[in-house]
């Protein structure tokens, strides 16, 4: 399916951006949360930096490809319905073409049109494409919301990977002994910008989207040290 250009491209839609950029964002998230968190935990049990470091390498390449591989799986899985849902579709429609013209009609109608006029639209767009018409109304699928498997995985398991390198480069580089202070201030900063850079690709207010972003890290970070501290372990 295809679609015109904007009539207003000085005012562009962002709805197209939702499935890369909510990968892209689950990924850095987790990428900077998880392996802060880990790193803190770490620290919190052990002054030293050998073990911090470690924990902090393998945290990065496992949860890199943990995310890759269950946004591929689970977007998959949701690509395996559509396209399943689309087949059933064009089953109906060459078994029972009328019924399925007087099913669009109906949905035409349910959203306003009067009988007539949504008679008369379902029968031009059947004509045109029926499988379009009814993936699109019936289904609620589009090409800018269809389930892309590939382009999730790779979105979050590059952003993971460059986000989780900020608390492990953040360790790397602190101070003998302050550790945990450095990855706290650096992840926290990194989450405010996270936040923001999320906001702006989706044009959502910056302020909320923001303080989403920083408030679950400092409680992840906060959790995970004080786990640490209590028992006195790597976690």
């Amino acid at each position: 399916m295809t679609t015109p250009d904007s009539a207003h491209p000085d005012d562009p839609h962002y709805v197209h951006r939702t499935g890369w950029l909510r990968a892209a964002v689950l990924g850095a998230n987790d990428g900077i949360i998880s392996v802060a968190s880990l790193i803190i935990g770490v620290a919190a049990a052990t002054p030293e930096a050998g073990p911090v470091l470690v924990a902090g390498v393998a945290a990065l390449m496992a949860g890199a490809m943990s995310m890759a591989a269950g946004e591929y799986i689970s977007v998959s899985s949701q690509a395996d319905s559509e396209q399943a849902d689309i087949r059933r579709e064009a089953e109906a429609l060459e078994a029972t073409p009328a019924d399925e013209e007087a099913e669009l009609a109906a949905i035409y109608q349910a959203r306003g049109l009067s009988p007539a006029t949504a008679a008369a639209v379902a029968r031009e767009l059947t004509a045109l494409d029926p499988l379009a018409a009814h993936v699109r109304d019936e289904l609620g699928l589009s090409d800018h919301l269809a389930a892309r498997p590939l382009q999730a995985a790779l979105a979050s398991g590059v952003t993971f990977s460059a986000a989780a390198a900020v608390p492990l480069v953040a360790a790397w580089l602190a101070p003998a002994g302050a550790i945990m202070v450095t990855v706290v201030a650096v992840s926290i900063i990194a989450l405010a910008v996270l936040g923001a850079l999320g906001a702006k690709a989706g044009a959502a207010p910056l302020v909320p989207a923001t303080l989403r972003v920083v408030g679950w890290g400092v409680f992840a970070m906060a959790t995970t040290a004080a786990v640490g501290r209590l028992f006195g372990v790597s976690v």
